[in-house]
This record gives structure tokens, C-alpha cells and sequence, in this order.
């Protein structure tokens, strides 16, 4: 056990934002309306989060909750969560944290694989361990969670000392956290205390964040930073199990009566609201920066954002679950016409980029490859303190994703193809694994889509290949009730003069029409490529290759 002069514990930023400023909200909970209209919240100041915090840890601990014990969270977002993530914290437990609305067998999947020792869950949880005994196996404590907010009354009302929080290195595991699995089953992300102190860090000093801002999270998971920078988190009125079900009203509503400052969210959501305010003549000038990211920014987002934020500036941070960030990159430098990839910015302080030659097979060590020139696609890699070095229980898909160098460093393989242009910054051109291998070389989504989304009646699309690879046909699918016959071949033979503009796309003739992309639940946002590939394999398809 470390010191407590070495604790990297995330769980202390609570308190000391709890002692600096005790009486600034911390949480702000929607429960309702006024008779005027207003959003109701229950709001609970710093002191009271960080009692709320202590009083879940005294519970805990109670039933036998001790350092090191996986604990998988299956309560509500907002208070439940914050709360009962920083009392495992401060016990030294790890918290295991799976995106609700994966999938049940995706879901029990990761349950099975993380072993978790303790189950704080919901009675709808504890309902599930019962009825699906076999991912559960490992599970010898279950503490009931309480969905209701009011809770912090009896916790405020215990007479007993909050606990200290159990110190922790900088290595220690802290939480394991899971992919989206938008290329491939969710992976479980071993995360240490001291990436997460990194993190903030990052965030922070990149964004210029300063305690006593108000921030809406539309990612739950993202308000767990919150405590530690010193924000009031304004819960949203959002189900995370369909975020693109999001009311775009409510969230502006939020935005304005709350004051708030910054807010995350995914590049569908953020547009969602970007249309809502461009249609009843809206803008947001409180807000002072928008962080969105999960999969690039569309052009008419990059475009709007200076009408929509007259005050602020819309940011896209680039990274990984494994990673983040990594980069950053402000719509000012942003050119939304560009049909060369998705431009992510420049690294940021500490964090190491390096363009890589493209390969499918493991690399143990930095040695076996070589840094790629300026301009030349490769895959991306990534070291800095906010890169894990491992999955959870995964020993195959560690070795295939890290790579160690000779100075004991450890880099992960994003699994993204990009370039570095020569003045340092980086640009996404797709997924690895999303890459068409033609006959005459590989195909890359983000360029080539980006010449599709020019037609106005493109909002979404996805390059695919067809056959083997190597010697795959590329083809594009197009989000769209599918059109006539000749509604059709009109629709396809304008797509195919776009693409006849480029050269990197001249080559595509085959299009295919798809009424609702198959998209990740965490974003909703990155296009399961792969899925709606095996889907055209055997959809018609509307072939322009003859047409003049």
C-alpha cells in the first residue's frame, strides 16, 4: 500500500472541492416542472455530495466491500452514480461501469468477464443476478442501491465520521471501463488512479476549465470528472439507453435557464440541437466551449456552431477509451469543405503521436515498426500518461493493441488510420478495421464520405467493400427511406458524379439505400460499417457503372 504522501485516490479531489468551496452546487437533479414552466432540480452543494459520497462509503463497508473488490454499478445516472463511484473510490474498491443498452448478451458478456465480487445495483439489478445466475457466479455481495435522490437526508442526518479514503498509488487499478464496441465485442479497460488524475489534468488545462463553471453532460460517464474540476453538473433530462431519443428542447431549456458553461456530447446529439436552435431562431450564448466527440463532426455542425455559440467555440477532443484525449482541435481550424479526413488537432501536452505502416498482426515491441513521414496514411498510435495498458482479462487483445518500447513505455494502437500534415496535426481517415482493400489499394470512410455528405440529401453514409480482401468492390450505403426505382437511379447517378470530382473515389458506382444505420449506443454515432457491409452482400444495389 502507497503512502499517503504518494496518494494519486481520485476520490480526494471531492473533498478538497468539498473544503474549498462547501456551499456551490455540485448536482443539480431535473425532477419535474414549475407552474411557470422552469425545470425543477434537486440540488445538493459540494458539501453535501461529498457527505452523500461518505455516507454510501459507511454502507459499503458495512457489507463487507473492502480495497481491491470489483464492484459492478448498475443505478440511475446523476447522483446514484457520482456518489456511489467516489465512496468506492475512497474504499479503494473498483468500480465496474457497462454502458446500459449494449445488448443483453454483450451486457452479461462483460458482467462474466470482470468477475465482479460485489453487485451495487437497483432491485432491477439484483433481479437480473438472479434470473442470470452464471455471469453473476463471482458475485458474493449484493448492496441495494435506492434510485431516490433523497437519500443524502438520511446520510446527512448520520451522525458518523466519513472515512478516510484508503490512499492509492498512481498504479493502483481504480475502475474498469468499457469500449463501445462499435468495431467488435465490448472490451473491459483497466484504468489506474493515476490516468484518471492525468485526465483531469489534461482536460482542464486544455479547455481552460475553472472551478465554479456549470456543465451538461450528455454522456453520464462524463460527469463522473466533474467533482474533481470543481463544475456543477446539471443532470439531463437524456435516457442513456437511447440517446438519440434526446429532446432537443429540453436540453436547450437546460442550457439557458442553468446558465451552463460547457457541455459534452456526441456529434448526433450536438446536431440534434444545433437544428432545433437554427429552426426557432436560437442561439446559446453562455455557453463558452462544446466538447463533441465519439465519431467526426459533421460539416453543417462545424458550420452552425459559430451562429449557435456566439460566445464559445465548438471543440472536438479525439481519443479512445483506452486514450483520452489525445488531441484537440477548434472550429477555427476547421475547413468544412475539405475532403481529406477528419482533422483532430495537434497532440496534447505529454501525449506522443506516431503514423505507423498499416498491418493486422500483433507488435510486442516499438523496434518491429517505423514512424511513417508527414502526409502518409498509416495507423496511429498513442503514449502518455493517459494511456492504459491493459484489457481486463483479455490477454489476446492486450498483445494485439499495445506495444511496449525500450524505455518500459507502453503504446496503444487506436485502432484509427490517419496522417500527421506538417505542421504537426492529426487527421482521421477511418477505423482499421472499416478500411476497403481494393485491387488497386486501400479505400479510407472519412475521405470518401466526406465527398458523398456534399449532397444535400446525404446527412449520413457509409463506404463498404465487397468480396475478399485485397480484391474488394467498393460501395457506398447512403442513410435514406429507400427510393423508387427511379427515384433511385436519378438519387445514385448524382452521387456517382460526386464521386467522379475526386480521385480517391472515382472508382465507386455501386450504391445502396438503408432506412436506419446500425449505430453505437454510447454516441450514437459511430456507423457499424461492418454490419451494413455483410447487409449489402446481399441487398440490390444501384449500379451507375455503365451509366455515362
Amino acid at each position: 500500500m502507497s503512502t499517503p504522501d504518494a496518494n494519486a485516490n481520485i476520490a480526494r479531489h471531492l473533498a478538497l472541492m468539498a473544503a474549498a468551496q462547501p456551499d456551490r452546487p455540485a448536482l443539480k437533479l431535473p425532477r419535474g416542472r414549475t407552474r411557470t414552466g422552469r425545470i425543477d432540480y434537486l440540488t445538493l452543494t459540494f458539501a453535501e455530495l461529498d457527505a452523500e459520497a461518505a455516507a454510501w462509503g459507511r454502507k459499503l463497508a458495512a457489507a463487507g466491500v473492502r480495497p481491491g473488490d470489483r464492484t459492478l454499478v448498475m443505478v440511475r445516472q446523476g447522483l446514484p452514480l457520482i456518489a456511489a463511484v467516489f465512496a468506492l473510490f475512497r474504499l479503494g474498491a473498483v468500480p465496474v461501469v457497462i454502458d446500459p443498452g449494449m445488448g443483453r448478451k454483450n451486457f452479461l458478456a462483460c458482467v462474466a468477464r470482470s468477475r465482479p465480487r460485489v453487485l451495487l445495483g437497483l432491485p432491477l439489478a439484483q433481479v437480473m443476478s438472479r434470473l442470470f445466475r452464471s455471469p453473476f457466479a463471482t458475485v458474493s455481495i449484493r448492496v441495494w442501491a435506492s434510485g431516490s435522490p433523497t437519500a443524502r437526508l438520511a446520510a446527512a442526518a448520520d451522525p458518523a465520521p466519513p472515512a478516510d479514503h484508503v490512499p492509492s498509488a498512481a498504479t493502483d487499478l481504480a475502475a474498469i471501463l468499457f469500449t463501445s464496441g462499435s468495431t467488435g465485442a465490448p472490451k473491459g479497460v483497466c484504468y489506474e488512479h493515476g490516468m484518471f488524475d492525468a485526465q483531469v489534468r489534461l482536460i482542464r488545462e486544455a479547455y481552460g476549465i475553472t472551478p465554479g463553471e456549470v456543465d451538461l453532460p450528455l454522456l453520464p460517464i462524463f460527469a463522473l470528472f466533474n467533482p474533481a474540476l470543481g463544475l456543477t453538473t446539471i443532470v439531463p433530462e437524456v435516457d442513456p439507453r437511447r440517446p438519440a431519443a434526446a429532446d432537443p428542447a429540453k436540453i436547450v431549456q437546460a442550457i439557458l435557464q442553468e446558465n451552463v458553461t460547457t457541455s459534452f456530447g456526441s456529434p448526433t446529439l450536438w446536431l440534434k440541437v444545433s437544428e432545433h436552435c437554427r429552426a426557432h431562431g436560437l442561439a446559446l450564448p453562455g455557453l463558452r466551449r462544446v466538447l463533441s466527440a465519439g465519431a467526426p463532426v459533421p460539416a453543417a455542425l462545424w458550420a452552425h456552431a459559430r451562429t449557435l455559440l456566439p460566445n464559445g467555440c465548438l471543440h472536438s477532443p479525439y481519443g479512445a477509451t483506452e486514450a483520452l484525449p489525445v488531441a484537440s482541435v477548434a472550429g477555427s481550424e476547421i475547413d468544412p469543405a475539405s475532403v481529406r479526413g477528419a482533422c483532430v488537432g495537434r497532440p496534447l501536452p505529454g501525449i506522443t503521436v506516431r503514423i505507423i505502416p498499416l498491418t493486422d498482426a500483433p507488435l510486442a515491441r516499438l523496434a518491429e515498426t517505423r514512424a511513417l513521414p508527414p502526409g502518409e496514411i498509416g495507423e496511429i498510435i498513442v503514449q502518455g500518461p493517459v494511456v492504459t495498458k491493459e484489457y481486463d482479462h483479455l490477454p489476446a487483445a492486450t498483445a494485439a493493441a499495445k506495444i511496449a518500447d525500450a524505455d518500459g513505455g507502453i503504446w496503444h494502437r487506436l485502432g484509427d488510420c490517419g496522417y500527421l500534415d506538417d505542421s504537426g496535426r492529426l487527421w482521421f481517415v477511418g477505423r482499421k478495421a472499416e478500411r476497403v482493400e481494393t485491387a488497386g489499394g486501400p479505400l479510407f470512410t472519412e475521405p470518401c464520405e466526406q465527398v458523398f455528405r456534399q449532397h444535400p440529401r446525404v446527412a449520413r453514409c457509409a463506404l463498404v467493400g465487397l468480396g475478399p480482401r485485397g480484391r474488394q468492390d467498393p460501395a457506398l450505403v447512403v442513410e435514406a427511406p429507400p427510393p423508387g426505382a427511379g427515384d433511385a437511379r436519378a438519387f445514385a447517378a448524382e452521387l456517382r458524379a460526386l464521386a467522379r470530382a475526386h480521385p480517391h473515389t472515382a472508382g465507386i458506382s455501386r450504391f445502396y439505400f438503408h432506412s436506419r444505420f446500425p449505430v453505437d449506443v454510447r454516441h450514437n454515432a459511430k456507423i457499424h460499417r461492418l454490419t451494413l457491409a455483410a447487409w449489402a452482400a446481399s441487398a440490390p444495389a444501384t449500379d451507375t457503372a455503365g451509366a455515362p
